[in-house]
Parts: structure tokens; C-alpha cells; sequence
């Protein structure tokens, strides 16, 4: 039984509380599965039906069933139909369809339970009214404001022109989340109050924490304490040239956190600004990156408090993540520290979404390059990889992370990522809320990192009881093939290279191989529809006994969790990958 417990447990709280909290991840009321009768089974024989009863009576047979079965397995059952002539449609409360499942596989008059899922028309749903969606206003380069002309480009389905296109669309056709699924978004904190995000407060963005504890760095007066909010990353020119921030780069507050926060999770369908990838699940934000980046120690901390885990000096966190985002890191192997918190995060049940970084075709840094982290590479709209994007074996699935085409600094942005900000240039503005368009552009792999972080959230809202290498398998499972021609240099005629391993000299834009760039292109659309598609063994339920060992071990050790109640920069642009 030990030996069961140690190899699943990884389960954690998580899969437990979905089994036994309900179908909250379904968008039912009551679970629903289709119990199949043995030909001979005593609760047929002792509540019989003939030909020639009438419907009145031939409900009441049925009802009389779910109470016997009710009465053996100590649930709370209705009957709903009957199902040929040894099928009974059956729902619960309090209980999900795969928990219900299972028990009533266990029963010695029961063949077979198959949970009773819900089908749709095949029709995919309207894409959404977010102005910023379908295209944005046209791009003024006299005034340097608007675009970009191409939209939320990398939401829509792949097209000839934008081959990386990672299909979101088709994940809405099943779900646009579940507020059951906490995203958090290690970053430089998050403005909640952005009028795409949680402008009212209701609680889609959560309270999160500032774990900061250099005052300096934390840029808001204190170290750590519970306002995530983002306070500004400025970097003056005297910073820049003497003392504790000198050679960070003079630059205004990026506003980074926020970006990623409305990638992921940005209100969709509401007529206003753009849409997130996942906008039913909530956000975490917590702050982990301030002036001129953030130190290992303070990020590790944040890691493992983000996923519930205990970490000396800090209140419980009340809403652990399913998904962690990190849009950031900087070079060197992944260190101890984070071996220790990854291995432990994975444990508890949560994934890891980590940018690979922005050092022009570099080896991937530190933490994407950890071993349990889902690193992501960049892509350009036409499939291959972004000049500015690192790569390597670490890598397990690219994204689309923006590009521009035009490079005159007069010209607007062509394809770069549309996100949230505000237009403050050192503290926020309190009516600033705006996006990134074709002039002031968001691109890098901190920018594919949050797509592939949203679609985890998806799938995690069908399928709670996921593991984090099962999210893996079936990201990279779905991905799609990179392409192989078709690219250009535009007014360099050099034809584009196959990529090669990382060296000491950069690598700009390059076709894509399995193995540098992870397996294939994000497509979400596909995930989904493995996702539901994994979805069906579980509910194959045959015959007594069917609930298996493992499942109890993992049900046995998420009972033993609830008992038991570096200082070195990260580089790699400010600190953001």
C-alpha cells in the first residue's frame, strides 16, 4: 500500500476533492451515469416490470430500483429513465459521475456503468464580440496608436497565413473554463481593477501575495505582504548607472504580470477590449518579479505557495493553483531549489508553465529547463521559431509569442500578442486600463507561455482529475506538425534554416524540429477533443470490483494530506522570459 501511495501521489487533494465535491467541472447539477442491469440480478427480479404496464407504473419499478440501490451504497440516487430493457439512467448529488461510477460498478447486480455525458450539436459557437478578437482598429503610424490589424490572430483556427494559430476556438465549443481552476501568474503582480480583468472586484481575479522580500525590489515600500497589485518596475537613468540596479535598463513599468493575467484569463464576450484564453477560471497573482527582475529565493517560495504547499512564515494560501504561469527566467541549469519545489508542486497536483526565454536561440534557462515544467518556445505567425526564442531538448511544445515583419520603428507590429496593460509609465494609472496594440507590442515567450498555461485550464475544467503528466501527454499528443517550407526572410532573400541544437551563437528565425522545439504546435482545439476523449475509460466501470487499488491508494493518501494540515538575479530581459 505504501508503495501505492508514494506512485500516486501526485493526485493530491486536488483529484479527490473533485471526486467527491461533484460535477462542478461539468457545468451539471447531479452526476448522471447509465447502469446496465445483469440479466438475472436480484433488484431486477424483486422489482419487475411487464408489457401492458402503464408509463406511471413502469417509472415507479424504476424509482423502486434507485432506492434499493440508493439503500446498498448509502447515496442519495433518483431514477431518470429507463435505457433499453436492462439500462437504467440514474443521477446523484453530492457526488461526481466518475465517483458514482465506480461505486455502483461494485455492485453485485450491475454489469456496467458508463457515465451519461452530455453531447452538442457539432456546430462551434460565434466567435467572441471583443472588439480587439477579430481585428483591431486600423494601426496610425502618424500617431503611432491602434492595431493590431491581424487581432487575437493566434486564438483563431490555423489558416494559410497563420500557421500557428493555436485553435482556442475550438476549445470554447466545449468550455471557456471553470472557476473552480485557480491559473496563477508568477509575475510582477497583476492590476486587478483593469476593466478586462476584475474591474468590479467579484473575485475572478484572486488576493494572492507579494512574495518580494528586498524592499528595494519590491518597489512598494515593504517586503513581503498580501497586495499582489502591481506597483511599477521603472528603472530610472541613475538607477541604471549607479547602485543596486545599474545595467537593468532604463525603461518604464512593464506592467508584465498583468499582460500574461489578461492572456490567460482576460473577460470574453463581454463587448469589451479582448478575449483570455481561459476567462471562467480565476487568477492567482503572485508577485514575484519587481525592479530590474527577481531573486530565486523569493520565486521558489512563490511557487510552492501557490500550489498550496507550506512554506515557513507565510499564511496557508486558501486557493491553491491547478496551473502555475512563469513567464520568466535567465540562464544556467535549474538549481536544486527549484528540483525541489517543481518535484513537490507536481506531487500536489498542480502544472508548471514556464517560458523558455528570449536569448535569441539560446539553451533554454532556468526554470523552464527543470525537469516536470512545461517549457515553451515562441513561434512566428508562419510556424517557425521566432528569432528572438531559445530552444532545446528541455522544450516540450511551442506557441504562438508574437512578431512583428516590419522592423522600421515607424512601421506597426504586424503580429504580435494582444494583452492587457495600463498606461502609466511608473505607478499605475487608475483609469488607464488599455491594451498592447501594433506600436506599444507584447511579444516574447513570456507571451506563449500564458496560451498553453489558459489551455491547460480548459482541460483541467472537463477533467479535474488530471494529472500533471497526463496535461503533458495530451498537450503534446494533440500538437500539430511544424511546417516545412513557406517561410521568408522578407527582404533578405538567405532561405530560412532548419533549426539547430543551441550554441554559443544566435539562431534567428528557423523551421522547427521535434526535439529542439518541443513536439509540435499548441493546438487547443485538439487537446480539448483528447481530453474528453481520455475522458471515457474512466467511465467504463465493469463488474464487481472494478474500482481498483490504485485509485484507493490515491484516495487514502489525499486523506493523510488533509491530516497533516539563492540570491541570484534572473536576467533574461528584466526578468521576464
Amino acid at each position: 500500500m505504501l508503495a501505492a501511495l508514494l506512485t500516486l501521489s501526485s493526485f493530491g487533494l486536488a483529484r479527490a476533492q473533485a471526486e467527491l465535491a461533484g460535477p462542478a467541472g461539468r457545468g451539471q447539477t447531479s452526476a448522471r451515469v447509465i447502469v446496465t442491469y445483469k440479466a438475472h440480478a436480484r433488484l431486477v427480479l424483486e422489482h419487475p416490470w411487464r408489457p401492458g404496464d402503464t408509463p406511471a407504473a413502469v417509472r415507479q419499478v424504476y424509482r423502486d430500483r434507485a432506492a434499493a440501490l440508493a439503500a446498498r451504497h448509502g447515496l442519495d440516487l433518483d431514477s431518470v429513465r429507463a435505457v433499453g430493457p436492462q439500462g437504467h439512467a440514474l443521477s446523484a448529488r453530492g457526488i461526481s459521475a466518475l465517483a458514482l461510477a465506480r461505486r455502483l460498478a461494485e455492485d453485485p447486480d450491475v454489469a456496467s456503468v458508463e457515465i451519461d455525458h452530455r453531447r452538442r450539436a457539432l456546430n462551434l459557437p460565434p466567435p467572441p464580440n471583443d472588439p480587439l478578437y477579430a481585428a483591431g482598429s486600423p494601426a496610425n503610424p502618424s500617431t503611432r496608436t491602434g492595431g493590431p490589424e491581424a487581432g487575437q490572430w493566434h486564438l483563431r483556427a490555423p489558416t494559410a497565413t497563420f500557421r500557428s494559430a493555436a485553435d482556442v476556438e475550438g476549445a470554447w465549443a466545449t468550455t471557456r473554463g471553470d472557476p473552480a481552476i485557480v491559473v496563477a501568474v508568477l509575475d510582477t503582480g497583476v492590476l486587478a481593477d483593469h476593466e478586462d480583468l476584475d474591474p468590479q472586484r467579484s473575485g475572478r481575479v484572486l488576493p494572492g501575495y507579494d512574495l518580494i522580500a528586498d524592499v528595494a525590489t519590491a518597489n512598494d515600500g515593504d517586503g513581503r505582504d498580501a497586495d499582489a497589485s502591481d506597483p511599477g518596475d521603472w528603472i530610472t537613468r541613475r538607477e541604471d548607472l549607479f547602485g543596486e540596479f545599474a545595467g537593468c535598463g532604463e525603461s518604464d513599468s512593464t506592467w508584465h504580470g498583468t499582460h500574461v493575467a489578461g492572456i490567460v484569463g482576460a473577460m470574453t464576450d463581454n463587448g469589451v477590449g479582448m478575449a483570455g484564453v481561459a476567462p471562467l477560471a480565476r487568477i492567482l497573482p503572485v508577485r514575484v518579479l519587481g525592479k530590474c527582475g527577481g531573486w530565486d529565493s523569493d520565486i521558489a517560495a512563490g511557487m510552492r505557495w501557490a500550489a498550496g504547499l507550506a512554506e515557513p512564515g507565510m499564511p496557508a494560501n486558501p486557493h491553491p493553483a491547478r496551473v502555475l504561469n512563469l513567464s520568466l527566467g535567465g540562464g544556467g541549469a535549474c538549481t536544486s531549489v527549484y528540483e525541489q519545489a517543481v518535484s513537490a508542486i507536481s506531487a500536489a497536483g498542480a502544472v508548471i508553465v514556464a517560458a523558455a526565454g528570449n536569448s535569441t536561440g539560446r539553451e533554454v534557462g532556468a526554470p523552464a529547463n527543470c525537469a516536470g515544467v512545461i517549457a515553451v518556445t515562441g513561434l512566428r505567425h508562419a510556424g517557425t521559431k521566432v528569432g528572438f526564442a531559445d530552444l532545446g531538448p528541455e522544450i516540450a511544445i511551442a506557441a504562438p509569442a508574437g512578431n512583428c515583419v516590419n522592423v522600421d520603428v515607424a512601421q506597426p507590429c504586424l503580429y504580435p500578442i494582444v494583452a492587457t496593460t495600463n498606461r502609466g509609465t511608473r505607478a499605475p494609472d487608475p483609469a488607464g486600463s488599455t491594451y498592447t496594440d501594433a506600436f506599444n507590442y507584447s511579444v516574447g515567450t513570456s507571451f506563449a507561455a500564458p496560451l498553453v498555461a489558459g489551455t491547460a485550464a480548459l482541460m483541467l475544467s472537463v477533467r479535474p482529475e488530471l494529472l500533471p503528466s497526463q496535461v503533458r501527454s495530451i498537450l503534446q499528443a494533440a500538437a500539430r506538425p511544424f511546417p516545412t517550407e513557406g517561410a521568408d526572410n522578407g527582404d533578405d532573400p538567405t532561405p530560412v534554416p532548419v533549426c539547430q541544437p543551441p550554441s554559443a551563437t544566435d539562431q534567428l528565425q528557423c523551421y522547427c524540429v521535434t526535439g529542439l522545439c518541443g513536439v509540435g504546435m499548441l493546438d487547443a482545439g485538439a487537446a480539448m477533443a483528447q481530453t474528453l476523449a481520455a475522458d471515457e475509460a474512466p467511465g467504463e466501470a465493469t463488474g464487481s470490483g472494478a474500482t481498483s487499488a490504485p485509485w484507493l491508494a490515491a484516495l487514502a493518501f489525499a486523506a493523510w494530506r488533509l491530516r497533516r494540515g539563492g540570491r541570484r538575479w534572473l536576467q533574461g530581459k528584466r526578468g521576464h522570459a
